[in-house]
């Protein structure tokens, strides 16, 4: 069996099978109980240059865009004018064949840089899914916990985050991608100055039954204006995408 050459241990991974769609019923035949199964599922990432990985060997060892085995650059020229690093990827979810994986590479090699920013960035992409109780249970962790800050000693306001490796784009921007309507009306109720009676009712019912609230606002950013790497706010964002979108841009609700 083909070896990852950092570790050179077999291209698998051994999950958990507990959670699979096939587990064994309780009551079950099998003396094996469910929660000691395990399983063997590929894990290989294949480079370019013919190098093989673990997926976290090479997060492990990654620099720039050259292969931490034998040093060949792997850069290529995207489609869009910048680069990626393609590769052919075998796990779990099957074989995917001329997958670009520098944004992958470079959100990990950042974070390595910046380990305090990856709640922030966890929040981005709850924001981009609509996950509006993955959004709640984070707020309210900061909330009981730790307040998270820069390296520099400066707090994170998790609510106004924008993304430096990501256009610069903030909680707002991310929900408007996302098409999201329920996570933009929350991120206006807790980190804007939007007039109350603009909310709809339902907005206050299911925030009040999450616990939720709006601060006193002084002082702080209001996340409607705050722009993207291309100088656009949420609503030039909305603009541009129309959709779920349509009747909100130059309403006052995504901007100042």
């Amino acid at each position: 069996m083909a070896a990852c050459v950092a570790c050179q241990q077999p291209l698998v991974l051994e999950i958990d099978a507990s959670d699979d769609d096939e587990d064994i019923e309780v009551g079950g035949s099998s003396s094996v109980p469910a929660a000691s199964a395990t399983k063997s599922v590929p894990d290989d990432v294949g480079l370019a240059c013919g190098c093989h990985f673990h997926w976290q060997c090479l997060l492990d060892a990654y620099i720039v865009t050259e292969c931490p085995n034998c040093g060949t650059n792997l850069a290529t020229p995207s489609p869009s004018g910048g680069q990626q690093v393609l590769c052919t990827l075998n796990n779990e979810g099957g074989l995917q064949e001329n997958l670009d994986i520098l944004p992958l590479l470079t959100e990990e090699g950042y974070l390595r840089a910046y380990p305090e920013e990856r709640k922030c960035r966890a929040f981005l992409e709850f924001c981009r899914e609509g996950d509006v109780q993955a959004i709640v249970a984070m707020l309210q962790d900061d909330e009981d916990g730790e307040e998270e800050t820069m390296q520099g000693g400066e707090p994170i306001d998790i609510l106004r985050y924008q993304d430096p490796i990501g256009d610069m784009q903030s909680g707002l921007h991310a929900a408007v991608a996302g098409g999201s309507r329920e996570v933009a009306w929350l991120l206006l109720l807790l980190a804007s100055e939007l007039d109350l009676q603009e909310f709809p009712a339902l907005v206050f019912q299911e925030a009040a039954a999450m616990g939720l609230m709006r601060e006193d606002q002084t002082g702080k950013v209001d996340i409607r204006s705050l722009k993207d790497a291309q100088g656009r706010t949420a609503d030039d964002l909305a603009a541009a995408m129309g959709g779920v979108w349509v009747g909100w841009p130059g309403s006052g609700r995504l901007a100042i």
